[in-house]
């Protein structure tokens, strides 16, 4: 079927002006879509539910794909369907695009003061026909009524400028056909009033005003609004105003519309939302976030729903080189421009903010308040109505409006990294980008999607063509300064110094300590031995800076500050030297009381008192413990590295202490080698020889893991020579057995069963039940695996004894796998099965995941050999998941292998 399709006319723009031969009604419903939302990710699921709604087919994407796929062979070569990560995108000069071009021109019209009519007709004319005919989404008959209420919005605006520009008789008939069409609109009707009254025909304007009142009166109950009201007597009064063309002035003061405004769907589609049934919507964040760019966007885009005009003031409540706008001058502005005589503006606030909502109480507004301070400097300008909408832009939160007044709140957050990558190629275009794609890459990773600084490499590369993209990705990597500019609104420090300015001193000294701060994140205890503050004092500082948008604190309570702000806290603010030292000792002597709760049994981490101010948590129970950890993993290793930097060698070792267990029941492997690996490079500082063969030894526990064996046995051979030329049996048994771990890695059980008995005979000599029982562990599992079971089941069951007489619910754990290993290869399954369930019981327990995928694995072969395959797929199921998610892609291939049938 050959159709002629428009989204008012776009496919024949796109198509250069020949109708496509789109076949299949859902196909076009798929171009249209895609056309509604040119330029920008439409994501599948969005795709199958504006095309097919409720009705989507049971092989739905299949569908989708293949109509995608046919209409890229049908669209010309300037258009194209392209696959990104937030969905599919049509990619076309949007100027060919009548919807597109219609919504701009209507914008620019209620915008211009001299050629308005022009441009009116111009958008009016686009229109040639229903929009999406020929298509049968319910999504897009929705859309066709909206659109058709957005056209006659523009009708009407139309009409307003005609009016204003003394053409009364040029619209006449139009609004006699609009009032007899709809005689129920009350804006139409004021407008044919109006008109006639013009004219010199005003007893035809009052009857068409008591027909309406009588029309309104059998059909609704009610009368005309006040705003007609009035008119109508003003033309009783025969009010000489009436006359003047400028007396229905309808105020634009709406700044242009962003140029390159880029993504933001889910932040446009939530203030949507909210306006429609609050009266204000708040938007908070950083300086340069764009807070005002997101605000004029969505006010552009409803413009056509505030026929009585907009408002904008821009506060300055951050500004560099202004006070905040008090609240009388910004009222008298809306005065003036909403007619009001200057002589007749009282000189009281409150009698301003009276006047002011009196006069607005029947119109529909939209009104704008850029960069507001406080709520101080808004309440007075909030209309007394429901009829109009505020949309309000801070660095505050502004929650008391929020409170008190029902303000919907927009939290605005960085640009994802698809809307940065596509905000940098409207300005530079798509083929600068892709010649230089790692330089991209690393403006991209620089910026952090923070749309002022994009903006500002942007704008300099767009300027200076021949400037590389590289050259400026280098220029970005010697700090925040490459994003200053002579002018202040344009350069980031500055938009961040009319923050630092809003700041008191505590506030100002916290911020900037939070730019020192280890780790990508801080919570709340860690901020507080940061500040050396007591808690709540830390809490309301927080309060201030989270307000001002300088932090973010997400649902687990943590704050995070944006690398460029962070980067510029560091460079402008001055921090106490003492306050790392007070955060990198509450991380580790707090570190310090999990590792004793997650292995009590393990030799105790010597330390110092902690600093002053410090204020360490005592952690208690493995689950509370292991959350702990979770939640500060990143922020210990950073913690780490910065003591080394520092020239703190010994706290830089202890940490590496206080993190092995965690790292190790978590299977941090490659974090576990790193941890060890600087404190090995720490030990060179220290006059410890015991502190090199701990680190020698761990770093080698971690090489095993990470399947290095060789690469470990050569640091455990050298940690097992110092520990013996220093005398310490201690350090050599506890070495002895790690080289049972490397030699069994590589296969070489004999030798690793003659390692864990001498291991053995060290700790029996040393009368250490303890780690006897580990060793005794050890030579069981060793003789198991050279197939010695009787000797092999003897000495576990000696260690379990003892594990279990020591409360070593870790150390038992480990001796049931072994026992379970041992039942197995000596065919007693059953048991083998009772003896893997115990261990798991008590590992998921312990939260030790590592372990538990290891043993899942051998209880799924148990089950296998006892005939029972339902339960050994369940098991190998669960140990794949872990594997992968632990990485360790050997085994997960291995037991992925045992599942396919």
């Amino acid at each position: 079927m050959h159709v002629e399709f428009r989204v008012l006319g776009a496919v024949e723009a796109v198509s250069g002006g020949t109708s496509l031969d789109l076949g299949h009604a859902r196909q076009r419903s798929v171009l249209a879509v895609l056309l509604l939302a040119a330029n920008q990710p439409v994501p599948a699921d969005q795709l199958l539910d504006r095309v097919w709604g409720e009705q989507q087919p049971q092989r739905g994407r299949d569908a989708l794909y293949g109509y995608l796929s046919r209409l890229r062979g049908l669209l010309p070569d300037d258009v194209a369907i392209v696959k990104r990560p937030a969905g599919y995108v049509l990619t076309v000069d949007e100027n060919t695009i009548d919807l597109h071009r219609f919504r701009r021109l209507a914008a620019q019209a209620r915008a211009a003061t001299l050629n308005a009519l022009a441009l009116f007709d111009e958008a009016l004319s686009l229109w040639r026909g229903e929009a999406f005919t020929g298509t049968d989404s319910e999504w897009l008959t929705g859309m066709r009524t909206a659109l058709n209420a957005e056209r006659r919005a523009v009708q009407l605006d139309r009409i307003d400028a005609a009016l204003n520009a003394g053409r009364h008789t040029d619209v006449l008939d139009e609004l006699a056909t609009l009032a007899d069409d709809d005689p129920l609109d009350e804006r139409v009707v004021a407008q044919l009033l109006l008109a006639l009254y013009r004219a010199g025909r005003p007893a035809e304007a009052l009857q068409r005003y008591h027909r309406l009142r009588e029309q309104l009166a059998d059909r609704l109950g009610t009368d005309p609004g006040p705003a007609l009201r009035g008119l109508h007597q003003r033309i009783l009064t025969a009010d000489p105003e009436l006359d003047s063309p400028g007396s229905t002035l309808v105020p634009r003061q709406l700044p242009a519309a962003p140029v390159w405004f880029t993504g933001r769907s889910p932040e446009l589609d939530r203030m949507t939302a909210t306006t429609g049934t609050m009266v204000v919507s708040a938007i908070a964040g950083a300086g340069g976030i764009g807070k005002t760019w997101l605000a004029l966007e969505w006010a552009h885009r409803h413009v056509a729903e505030f026929p009585d005009g907009q408002l904008f003031v821009d506060l300055q409540g951050f500004s560099p080189t202004a006070e905040p706008v008090p609240p009388t001058v910004a009222l008298r502005g809306f005065l003036g421009a909403l007619g009001v005589e200057p002589g007749k503006i009282p000189a009281d606030l409150a009698a301003q903010s009276a006047l002011f909502r009196s006069t607005i109480a029947a119109k529909r507004l939209l009104i704008v308040l850029d960069n507001a301070a406080d709520p101080d400097q808004v309440v007075p300008l909030l209309p007394g109505t429901a009829t109009s909408v505020v949309v309000i832009t801070s660095r505050r939160q502004l929650t008391r409006l929020v409170t008190r007044y029902g303000a919907g709140h927009l939290r605005l957050g960085v640009l994802t990294e698809d809307e940065a990558r596509r905000l940098l190629i409207s300005w530079l275009g798509e083929e600068r980008i892709q010649a230089e794609p790692d330089a991209v890459a690393e403006l991209l990773a620089c910026c952090g999607g923070f749309p002022l600084a994009l903006g500002i490499v942007a704008g300099r590369a767009h300027t200076d063509p021949d400037v590389s993209l590289k050259e400026l990705a280098g220029d970005l990597r010697s700090g925040i300064s490459a994003l200053d500019d002579e002018d202040p609104s344009t350069s980031l420090p500055a938009v961040l110094s009319w923050s630092l300015r809003a700041l008191a001193p505590a506030e100002r000294t916290l911020f900037g300590l939070l730019g020192i701060a280890p780790g990508p994140d801080i919570s709340h205890a860690a901020a507080t031995a940061l500040a050396g503050l007591p808690s709540g004092e830390t809490s309301a500082i927080l309060h201030s800076l989270e307000q001002l948008s300088l932090v973010e604190r997400d649902t687990a309570g943590r704050y995070r500050m944006h690398d460029l702000v962070r980067q510029y806290a560091r460079e402008h603010v001055e921090a106490d030297p003492q306050a790392l030292r007070r955060v990198i000792d509450f991380y580790l002597h707090t570190a310090i009381s999990g590792h004793d709760v997650l292995d009590p049994h393990a030799t105790p981490i010597e330390h110092d008192d902690p600093a002053p101010g410090a204020q360490p948590l005592s952690l208690d129970g493995d689950r509370a413990t292991m959350a702990w950890f979770d939640a500060e993993d990143p922020c210990l290793l950073a913690a780490q590295q910065e003591a080394f930097a520092r020239g703190w060698y010994r706290t830089a070792w202890q940490l590496a202490g206080a993190l092995s267990t965690y790292q190790y029941l978590q299977a941090h492997m490659e974090d576990t080698r790193s941890i060890w690996q600087i404190a090995l490079a720490a030990t060179e500082h220290l006059d410890d020889p015991n502190a090199t063969v701990v680190a020698r030894r761990n770093l080698g526990n971690a090489l095993i893991r990470l399947r290095r064996a060789d690469e470990a046995i050569e640091h455990l051979d050298v940690a097992l020579d110092l520990a013996r030329r220093n005398g310490d049996r201690h350090q050599e048994a506890v070495t002895l057995s790690s080289l049972t771990s490397g030699h069994a890695a590589l296969g070489q059980h004999r030798e690793a069963l003659a390692r864990a008995q001498e291991s053995l005979a060290v700790y029996r000599e040393m009368a250490n039940p303890g780690r006897e029982a580990m060793a005794l562990n050890a030579v069981g599992w060793c003789a198991a695996q050279v197939g010695e079971y009787d000797s092999a089941r003897e000495h576990c069951e000696a260690a379990l004894e003892l594990f279990r007489k020591h409360h070593n619910d870790l150390g038992e754990a480990a001796t049931l796998d072994s026992l379970g290993y041992i039942a197995d290869h000596s065919d007693q399954h059953g048991k083998a099965v009772d003896h893997y369930r115990e261990a798991l019981e008590i590992r998921r327990k312990l939260g030790h995941t590592y372990q538990v995928a290891d043993t899942l694995d051998r209880l799924g072969h148990a089950y296998t050999a006892l005939g029972e395959s339902a339960q050994a797929r369940a098991a190998w199921a669960e140990a794949l998941d872990l594997y992968r998610a632990q990485g360790r892609d050997a085994d997960a291939t291995r037991v992925r292998l045992a599942l396919t049938p």
